[in-house]
């Protein structure tokens, strides 16, 4: 099978005016005037060759080395192409189109008219059938109050609504449908990705209804996706009980602050809350690395840049080390994937600017621990100094089901005290749940105390709270001493 087909399927599925391959370039997809890389490595003069040789007819491989330009059609799985090949300084160049968009010309006549009803027939299949329906699907999902679809081969649409998941009274989706579905909001090398590697993560938007963090994978049974919802309206920090405390963190001028919890916490949300603080009272320059953008925030006070990984910045590590020579004041990284992330961050914050960053950890404690863990022990001595003279603030969430139905989050909130950094440096970490207790006039509040919170303002079932709690034999004895009957727990003893 000729390696071009699925290129060729890709341009089909993504309405591409055309298809480049060109000795010294990636294979590009072309929209208009604009080509899409599809391929990471230039290609040799000698794979130009092979691949078009794979596809031209038998009398013409031997001209291809010839200076003459050449033309002929090529039927693929995905639909006839028009190439077009030229030899230009010993340099081969070849453009395909779609049979039906080719140009008319002296050597190759206007093709004869298609039939209306294979017209019709042909738009049906088109991607923007598949987009259209997978844009009827997300705005459901908007409407509906959920946060999350599923897709799955054989199942009916999924959405996940204040935590819980619910089938949808839709049709069970087809393998070629959801390939279909998600391919039609791909980008080019998104598309490729997810061809070579079985995973794929990208943004997309419909204008008026929201942004979608995407995921295309697949599994036993075909292609899968899986789509949160990104509001378009950025909630404010009042809007989501963030305290005064942790607001102030927005204003200071270096420092290094992370946002942790389980995936599904609300980190992205309140990280969102904090920029836009700070793009309405501040007068400098933000920049944010993610995989992918979430929230779009346009520029107020501040100036705003937004820069993804794998499109924008090959990884998180490269964006951020070339973002100390793009005139930052503030830098959110959208997760502390690796050592070297963590290191550049912490040097970053070190050097006069606030870092904003987020993990998967679930306490303030387990989230220092996990930063000096990742690195060999010979450097852990030095990180524990850095980190314990760069950390402003650690605030670990979780959400709660709310009493009535919505979640609402938990937050333990560490701010650096000298009692605090000292613990840090010295690496005795455990001590700082008792430094946080015994500090909560300065803003510091215990996971177990964000919940007992909630529970006393009637927002959270006391069984909601314990099964949130990381520390359950302590929250059990708070809520008991608050007078709190605990009748789940006899319940699962017995």
């Amino acid at each position: 099978m000729a390696r071009l087909n699925r290129f060729i399927e890709v341009m089909q599925q993504q309405s591409g005016t055309g298809l480049s391959v060109a000795e010294g370039k990636p294979i590009c997809l072309m929209r208009g005037n604009t080509a899409h890389p599809m391929t990471r490595e230039a290609l040799t003069a000698g794979q130009v060759t092979a691949l078009l040789k794979e596809i031209a007819p038998q009398e013409l491989r031997g001209r291809m080395a010839s200076d003459a330009a050449l033309q002929f059609a090529y039927q693929a799985p995905a639909g006839e192409v028009q190439v077009t090949l030229r030899t230009d300084d010993g340099r081969t160049t070849a453009l395909l189109t779609p049979a039906a968009a080719a140009p008319a010309t002296q050597d190759a006549p206007a093709a004869a008219p298609v039939p209306r009803a294979a017209v019709r027939d042909s738009e049906a299949r088109r991607p923007s059938a598949a987009r259209t329906e997978l844009d009827r699907l997300l705005t459901m999902l908007v409407e509906t109050g959920g946060s999350d679809l599923h897709l799955r081969v054989g199942e009916p649409p999924v959405i996940r609504r204040d935590g819980k998941l619910a089938r949808t009274d839709e049709a069970p989706l087809t393998a070629d449908d959801l390939q279909q579905m998600l391919e039609s909001i791909m980008l080019p090398k998104d598309v490729t990705q997810h061809a070579e590697t079985g995973d794929a993560d990208y943004a997309y938007e419909i204008e008026g209804v929201a942004r979608f963090r995407c995921n295309a994978a697949r599994d036993r049974r075909g292609p899968m996706g899986v789509f949160r919802v990104i509001p378009s309206a950025i909630p404010t920090c009042d809007q989501l009980g963030i305290s005064r405390e942790v607001q102030k963190l927005c204003y200071l001028t270096k420092g290094l602050v992370v946002v942790t919890g389980p995936t599904g916490s609300g980190k992205s949300t309140t990280l969102a809350a904090l920029v836009d603080l700070m793009n309405r009272e501040r007068e400098e320059h933000i920049l944010t690395i993610e995989d992918p953008v979430e929230f779009v925030h346009e520029s107020k006070r501040c100036l705003v840049t937004h820069r993804q990984v794998g499109l924008h910045t090959q990884s998180f590590k490269s964006g951020l080390r070339a973002a100390l020579r793009e005139d930052p004041d503030i830098v959110l990284i959208g997760e502390l994937r690796d050592l070297e992330t963590v290191a550049i961050a912490i040097e970053t914050a070190e050097t006069g600017h606030l870092v904003f960053g987020t993990l998967h950890t679930t306490t303030a404690v387990s989230t220092v621990d996990r930063i000096i863990d990742q690195f060999p022990g010979d450097r852990q001595p030095q990180i524990r100094v850095m980190l314990s003279e760069s950390l402003r603030g650690v605030i670990a969430q979780t959400l709660c089901q709310k009493v009535g139905g919505g979640r609402v989050a938990a937050r333990e909130i560490l701010l650096s005290i000298p009692a605090v950094s000292n613990l840090v440096r010295e690496g005795k970490t455990y001590q700082i749940p008792s430094i946080m207790q015994t500090n909560r006039k300065v803003g510091m509040v215990t996971l177990n105390d964000s919940l007992l919170d909630l529970v006393e303002r009637k927002l959270v079932e006391p069984k909601e709270a314990y099964m949130k709690s990381v520390d359950k034999a302590s929250l059990e004895n708070a809520m008991k001493a608050k007078g709190y009957a605990l009748p789940f727990l006899k319940a699962a003893a017995t």
